[in-house]
């Protein structure tokens, strides 16, 4: 940015006084969440709709398994994908060909049959490991150390980005009524391939942001090539196997077994994660401070995102099972109540970001910020005890509580999703920026996972309990992270 592109006050005037570049990112993301939010709204409800209405037949133990671990997956895999980046493709690369596989994969979900069918999700949450990370990497990288735009920064990118969470499930919704399930995925599949277009074409605004990995000597990045090569080579290997012993009568190994299976790997590649984090790398004071600092905040994001994640799932069954979906005597997709979260966000994002600029020196701490989304998360889960003990035989509830829901879950989401992104990118050492962004969608893997387990249980546990149970531990999480705020502070998470 040179001196004539500014204002006197330091401004870049060219993007609601944000570098240019951010218009690029968040409309990248605008189609990638299209795709991701339009695919979300229709997954369960096509895995539990009759063959013969163009569904797969899954009973809700087996649909929730293979959402939750799907969902989970997606964001776990933003780990090695920000390793990717930051030592061998370069943030700007690897959300290129990111999107390019989350395309193929999306178009490849319209095929009929199983093996499309599962082939496309793999390929979806390959190109996620690549994209979602270093996307927001690059966000934090076109602000300079210290500079206070950083975090409405972060508020308007998420705005864009959840303005196709907001289209999406009224598109593919709509067209999944009128034509077929599989009609509706192809909806996703094209906006993905807008947004490849629109990456291509604005990666000039971006400088030199994201455009290389870390400098490393040829033998360096020889070897690492040759970790990934072997790395890929193993889960391979492990899914060949799986197809396998389900194709040619081996034992059956199914969605809950694997569901099982993937959550121990989840809880031990989070422990390894962070004994190597704590116990490889050479930190100094500061760095060792803010990695603690990043872990408990981890651990906060896991239980938010447990609880908020469940809209795709345990929430969009109740939308579809117990929820009185007309309007004026038309009856509408029950996906199209997923689009309330993406409408709260677009219109109440700016809001949050003016408010963390107008308190200025009073503006809450991450911790602080932090608990204020477990506590709206868990009132949004209580709000739904009443209808759901009123609920009896053919009756349905009204679409207002949903709303009600969606709109505390919006309030804690923008307490502590787009400052959890800013608050990676201040805290993390640059060394590792890619991967401990990855690091934070390893929690939302995490929650995903727990939130699909919750989900498994919806029609054996009684509704009053379930969204009871939820709420209560979210707020008794927000209550014990409010007593760990001044620690947080201390450690560097204040800011």
């Amino acid at each position: 940015m040179t001196a004539s592109q500014t204002t006197p006050d330091g401004r870049d005037p060219r993007f609601f006084g944000h570098p240019r570049g951010l218009a690029t990112l968040f409309l990248t993301e605008f189609w990638e969440r299209w795709g991701y939010y339009g695919m979300r709204s229709l997954l369960i409800l096509f895995m539990k709709a009759p063959e013969g209405d163009g569904g797969l037949g899954f009973d809700q133990s087996k649909a929730s398994s293979i959402y939750g671990l799907y969902t989970a997956i997606v964001y776990m895999v933003a780990l090695p994908g920000g390793w990717i980046a930051d030592r061998l493709l370069g943030q700007r690369r690897a959300v290129l060909y990111g999107a390019f596989i989350m395309t193929a994969g999306y178009l490849l979900l319209v095929v009929p049959g199983l093996t499309a069918f599962y082939c496309g999700l793999l390929l979806v949450i390959a190109g996620t490991g690549l994209l979602k990370p270093n996307i927001s990497t690059i966000v934090g990288q076109l602000y300079a150390q210290g500079d206070k735009r950083r975090d409405a920064g972060f508020s308007i990118f998420y705005m864009g980005i959840n303005m196709g969470a907001f289209f999406a499930p009224l598109a593919c919704g709509l067209i999944a009524r009128s034509y077929s399930w599989r009609a509706g995925m192809a909806v996703a599949g094209l906006g993905m391939l807008l947004g490849v277009g629109q990456f291509i074409y604005g990666t000039k605004l971006l400088g030199k942001s994201g455009a290389e990995p870390v400098a490393a000597t040829a033998e360096e990045r020889a070897r690492m090539w040759k970790q990934l090569w072997m790395a890929l080579g193993v889960v391979a290997f492990l899914l060949a196997g799986t197809i396998a012993l389900n194709l040619f009568g081996g034992p059956n190994v199914t969605a809950e077994a694997v569901n099982r299976i993937a959550g121990g790997g989840l809880l031990l590649l989070t422990i390894g994660f962070f004994a190597w984090l704590f116990l490889g790398p050479k930190w100094n004071a500061e760095e060792r401070q803010r990695l603690v600092a990043i872990a408990i905040l981890f651990v906060a994001a896991c239980l938010f995102w447990s609880v908020f994640e469940q809209a795709g799932s345990t929430l969009n069954v109740f939308a579809a099972e117990k929820t009185d979906n007309r309007i004026f005597g038309w009856d509408y997709p029950p996906s199209w109540l997923q689009a309330m979260n993406g409408f709260f966000i677009w219109t109440l994002a700016p809001v949050f970001a003016l408010l963390w600029i107008k308190l200025r020196s009073r503006e809450p701490g991450n911790a602080a910020k932090f608990s204020w989304g477990l506590l709206f998360a868990g009132l949004g889960f209580l709000v739904l005890v009443p209808p759901a003990m009123s609920l009896g035989a053919g009756v349905r509830v009204s679409p207002l509580w949903l709303t009600a829901t969606y709109l505390l879950h919006t309030f804690g989401e923008l307490c502590l999703s787009p400052v959890g992104l800013s608050a990676i990118t201040k805290l993390a050492p640059e060394r590792v920026a890619g991967l401990m962004m990855g690091l934070w969608f390893l929690s939302i893997s995490i929650g995903n996972y727990i939130g699909g387990r919750v989900s498994g249980v919806y029609e054996t546990l009684p509704l009053p309990n379930l969204f009871g149970v939820v709420g209560i531990t979210a707020i008794v999480a927000a209550a014990a992270l409010a007593l760990l705020v001044p620690r947080v502070n201390r450690l560097g998470g204040a800011r």
